[in-house]
């Protein structure tokens, strides 16, 4: 049966998600960059900062002369005056539908005038669709076509698409906002009930939106170099907890320094068997920090949990591929605890836990096992949960040195270490974390380079140990 643990994880995942999208947000995709602003409210209209929007376009620059704002676009001139709705652009008059307004500086116009204000910069068509917020230039667009399967649901794209997924018991949601896809066609879907019982697709807060209800949990896999992705029922696992409940040992009495002790851990996991399969093992992803937590500031615009989360998707995407299981600890901008953290993984029985950072310093990989502390003693059943790593540091340090192998085969610099650096120390299961730097920014940030290495954890996490039988 599925973990209580896992079900826990999965709904948090998803409230974190929906609470995300209260802010209003407009998403722009051109032939060259996609991007999203943010959408300020007056008098009942929406509006958004043209200098901003216009800045990922083309060369641009704006300057105050009290009422008047003026900007220049690519060496075209336009003048909008504070209160009023006409401007002038390229020495002709234009009429807006709504009011300019200035706040700090900042030029606003109307989301409504956008459809004939950009062409008049840009000389090229714009698409705008008012309920979702989105806006499409020059006639970018990436198809996707869904379609059912007797597993499941099977999702066609175009392009490449590497979409938010959230899920909880029974229901899965992926959100797209980095792709420029219409909503995906969901009318005339054949659903049995028996695995789904109901598809939808909308547009939203800048992004697209898809629903998928059914009877059992449901987990999303991609393939085809991310432009096709499978819905299916998720694997079925016991959590340890229940494990223990079924254990007909005597529990000794919990205290706030113990966890508990999964019965199976002294036994191999799935992919330190001789000739396992790598279908059998559920590895936890960890995209470190999220929510109020930024971690390192990379760049003035890049904070350490982004890159995280971008890598994490990378990895999960390796995985899958690869035919084994993944739960995303936070596959949003979600807020947990080093606690929480460790927990949720332990009552996984996952075979495996990765954690992800990002440092500017230095240039590589660092992949970290824990350094236990000394003075906690095991309690009975229950582990001190400061040194519940320690009947799995060997299995730990195994992983550590394939996935080391695995990344220095790629001609990337990489170096093995242990570190009090939580939440490995609390985990009963074997556990990393692997932290990606590079020469500069540039190159951490570049999708080229993250996929390299996630591609080489997937395989290191999918080798044969050479400690299986022990």
């Amino acid at each position: 049966m599925a973990t209580r643990g896992i079900a826990l994880l999965l709904m948090l995942a998803f409230a974190t998600a929906a609470t995300s999208s209260d802010e209003k947000r407009l998403s722009i995709y051109s032939p060259n960059t996609n991007y999203s602003l943010t959408v300020v409210d007056n008098e009942n209209r929406e509006y958004v900062g043209l200098l901003e929007l216009l800045e990922p376009l083309g060369k641009v620059s704006a300057r105050q002369e009290g009422r008047r704002w003026k900007l220049n676009f690519n060496n075209q001139e336009a003048e909008f005056t504070l209160g009023q709705a006409k401007a002038r652009i390229r020495g002709a008059d234009f009429d807006l539908t709504g009011n300019f307004l200035l706040q700090n500086g900042r030029g606003l116009v109307p989301l409504t005038a956008l459809t004939t204000l950009l062409p008049r910069f840009l000389g090229n068509p714009v698409e705008f669709h008012s309920t979702g917020r989105r806006l499409f230039v020059n006639g970018v667009f990436t198809e996707c076509r869904a379609a059912t399967v007797p597993t499941g649901l099977v999702v066609h794209c175009s392009a490449p698409v590497n979409p938010a997924i959230s899920t909880e018991p029974g229901r899965l949601r992926m959100v797209f906002t980095r792709e420029p896809l219409a909503a995906i066609e969901t009318r005339g879907l054949q659903l049995d009930g028996k695995v789904l019982s109901q598809v939808s697709s909308q547009e939203s807060n800048g992004a697209v939106e898809v629903n998928i209800s059914g009877s059992v949990p449901l987990l999303a896999s991609f393939s085809d170099g991310g432009r096709t992705i499978t819905l299916a029922p998720a694997p079925q696992v016991e959590s340890a907890t229940e494990s223990a409940q079924n254990s007909t040992a005597s529990p000794a009495p919990n205290t706030p320094d113990a966890a508990p002790v999964n019965p199976t851990a002294g036994a191999r996991p799935p992919w330190l068997e001789p000739g396992a399969v790598a279908t059998q093992a559920l590895v936890i992803i960890d995209a470190a920090h999220g929510g109020d937590d930024s971690g390192t500031v990379l760049a003035p615009k890049l904070n350490e949990k982004e890159v995280t989360l971008a890598l994490a998707r990378y990895l999960r995407r390796e995985l899958q591929t690869r035919g084994m299981a993944v739960l995303m600890l936070r596959d949003a901008d979600a807020s947990l605890s080093q606690d929480q953290r460790a927990g949720l993984a332990n009552s996984s029985r996952a075979a495996a836990y990765v954690c992800l950072h990002a440092s500017a310093d230095g240039n590589g990989v660092r992949v970290y096992t824990a350094l236990l502390p000394t003075g906690h003693e095991d309690k009975g059943i229950f582990k001190a949960w400061a040194s519940a790593q320690s009947s799995a540091l060997s299995d730990s340090r195994e992983l550590a040195a394939a996935l080391a192998d695995e990344i220095r085969s790629q001609n990337i610099s990489v170096r093995a270490l242990a570190a009090p650096l939580r939440p490995l120390n609390n985990l009963t299961h074997a556990a990393v974390a692997v932290e990606l730097s590079a020469l500069n920014l540039a190159q951490l940030t570049s999708p080229k380079y993250q996929q390299q290495v996630a591609a080489a954890i997937a395989r290191g996490l999918a080798r044969p140990r050479p400690g299986a039988g022990r």
